[in-house]
């Protein structure tokens, strides 16, 4: 069973953002969510929430959130996040999940995920243009970010 929902990571992320004066899209939304899934399983090794994690085009996405977050095209998330309820140790790892990624671009965000396995192994032969929705194993991003997390090459 999963601690959060993907959509309670995504508003402390879009929370987070809008509080610190910084912007968030949609694509580095999603890329953040990912990576909190992703280390959430190598570092405890269960899900951090229940959504499955497509291979888009673009990189990794939950779709019930592209849904939800999809009106603000390529601009800002502006959308303001009044309460939300998360216990703390999910907000120390989203806040590391932050300081790791918060930084980079989304461009920056999709190169990286796009260069790593999990990833890669869900679109298996697809060419990099084509759309799908194939689920991003668990399994795959619990392996692959173990293997970081131990300093291995994966």
């Amino acid at each position: 069973m999963s601690t959060v929902t993907a959509d309670q990571v995504a508003r402390f992320f879009v929370k987070t953002a809008n509080e610190s004066g910084d912007v968030i899209t949609n694509l580095e939304l999603q890329k953040l969510v990912y990576y909190a899934q992703a280390w959430h399983l190598a570092l405890y090794e269960r899900p951090l929430f229940d959504d499955a994690i497509e291979a888009w085009v673009h990189g990794p996405v939950v779709r019930s959130l592209y849904s939800k977050y999809k009106g603000f095209g390529a601009g800002p998330i502006v959308k303001q996040v009044h309460s939300l309820s998360i216990p703390s140790r999910v907000e120390r790892h989203l806040q590391d999940v932050l300081l790791a990624y918060g930084h980079l671009s989304a461009f920056q965000l999709e190169h990286l995920t796009h260069s790593e396995q999990p990833w890669r192994s869900a679109r298996g032969d697809l060419p990099p243009d084509v759309n799908a929705n194939h689920v991003i194993s668990r399994k795959d991003m619990t392996e692959y970010f173990k293997h970081k997390l131990n300093g291995k090459k994966a």
